[in-house]
């Protein structure tokens, strides 16, 4: 079973055999692929043009245009329903809590401040290690809530230096 949105307005899509069920109705369509991203789609005697404009495997998102009218479509499979009954997100799972000492060693520079906002790859802050600078970044975007050391502190493996 999946979940999907379509602006906003949320459906409840199964698959049985050659049919597909919305919200426990069985639909009864012809569908015709003209390439990759062109669709046509007859549906109660009316002629449905749809266009696949983006489609993000990883948000499990797309865009489409139906008639030349756009609509996003958020899909949610079994899995995410079932961590959403859990009360877990996982679609936070990219979101940025804190960056650690991947090693310990000195705090040479520290390149944020409170409050900025980070974006994923940036420099945050500048460890010495074995006689070597190491530039640790953002691991995602975020914002910077918190920073826990200060420049020319010694720190220890794993000591959590900035939290977002």
């Amino acid at each position: 079973m999946y979940s999907v949105s379509i602006n906003e307005e949320n459906f409840s899509i199964e698959h049985d055999g050659d049919d597909f069920l919305i919200n426990g109705k069985a639909l009864n369509w012809d569908l015709h692929q003209f390439n990759e991203s062109q669709f046509n789609i007859i549906y109660n005697h009316k002629s449905y043009n749809i266009e696949l404009v983006n489609l993000d495997h990883k948000k499990k998102s797309l865009t489409l245009k139906l008639n030349n009218k756009q609509a996003e479509i958020q899909i949610r499979d079994k899995f995410d329903l079932l961590l959403e009954k859990l009360g877990i997100n996982g679609r936070e799972e990219n979101k940025a809590q804190f960056i650690s000492a991947p090693m310990p060693g000195l705090i040479l520079d520290i390149k944020v401040k409170v409050g900025d906002p980070v974006s994923k790859g940036q420099a945050l802050l500048v460890l010495e290690a074995m006689k070597m600078e190491n530039i640790l970044k953002a691991p995602a975007d975020g914002q910077v809530k918190e920073i826990l050391v200060s420049k020319g502190d010694s720190v220890e493996k794993n000591q959590v230096l900035i939290q977002f």
